[in-house]
């Protein structure tokens, strides 16, 4: 009896989900650009799009103190799907989650970016394909594309090294610099899919086979400070993702995490951001 509620309780939730996805999409691209410029605006960041390489990427940026470290937010993976089997035609998010929470966020120097095929597409030159917000979100091109862009954000505003903040699936694409780059000072993920084998596993889904996971980075980001931010309430990417994250890495290692109560994959991180900055990564 149990397992027969089990099911029906998933099957209304999934059928849910495919509904609330499906209205997202009726939400014009139109709209969805002219809410992220409001959201920067109102945080006085500028628009610029970033060439990297085989991407354009769209950022927000507000500089004030050159020569310090950059706070950088890596959004999520936006709408790339309207249901558990069909894809989205573009991937710009509904409700940029990162960039609310960059908007939020008082520091001198607060960088916002977007992922591959986000706000700017072909007409920007990027080679927007669907296969990067679906098994190759994560591929080392995309790699590739994001260090090209920090490498040009520290010089030209003469940065000293980045902190990195990333949403959701931003959090994965976080983990994985801070374990490829030497000039980043701390990473930090809200509802951060920090090992997407697993989320695959326990969501029985497709595993993401040509995409780099941060786990394979697991000797370098042990000496990265870093916190993760759970949401008592998430579903999407539960407590069990970070706990094989942090299993990969090696016993001595600078991670902590933080369960949140009553706070949803994507909703209510917002409110709580000013207050969860406070809490500084280190290495004790």
């Amino acid at each position: 009896m149990n397992n027969l509620k089990n099911k029906s309780k998933s099957a209304f939730l999934l059928t849910g989900t495919a509904l609330f996805l499906a209205s997202c999409a009726n939400i014009s691209l139109e709209r969805r650009h002219d809410l992220a410029r409001d959201i920067a605006a109102g945080a006085q960041m500028q628009p610029k799009i970033l060439a990297a390489s085989p991407f354009a990427l769209t950022s927000f940026v507000k500089i004030t103190a050159p020569g310090q470290t950059a706070h950088v937010y890596i959004e999520g993976d936006g709408l790339a799907w309207l249901s558990r089997t069909e894809p989205s035609l573009n991937p710009t998010p509904t409700d940029p989650i990162a960039l609310r929470l960059a908007a939020s966020d008082s520091a001198p120097n607060v960088i916002y970016l977007t992922r591959p095929c986000q706000y700017s597409g072909t007409e920007s030159g990027s080679r927007c394909e669907m296969k990067y917000w679906m098994g190759s979100r994560y591929a080392p091109e995309v790699l590739r594309s994001y260090n090209t862009a920090l490498d040009a954000l520290k010089t030209t505003h003469n940065l000293s090294g980045f902190e990195l903040i990333g949403f959701s699936g931003g959090g994965t694409m976080a983990a994985i610099l801070s374990g490829q780059r030497d000039d980043i000072t701390s990473l930090r993920s809200v509802a951060g899919n920090l090992d997407h084998h697993e989320h695959s596993r326990v969501h029985n889904v497709s595993m993401l086979g040509n995409s780099l996971n941060p786990p394979q980075y697991a000797e370098k980001l042990a000496r990265v400070p870093q916190y993760h931010f759970i949401g008592g309430d998430d579903d999407v990417v539960p407590k069990s993702i970070y706990e094989s994250y942090a299993r990969a890495l090696p016993a001595q290692n600078c991670t902590a995490y933080k369960i949140v109560r009553d706070i949803g994959h994507d909703s209510g991180w917002t409110a709580v951001w000013p207050e969860l900055l406070r809490v500084t990564p280190a290495c004790n």
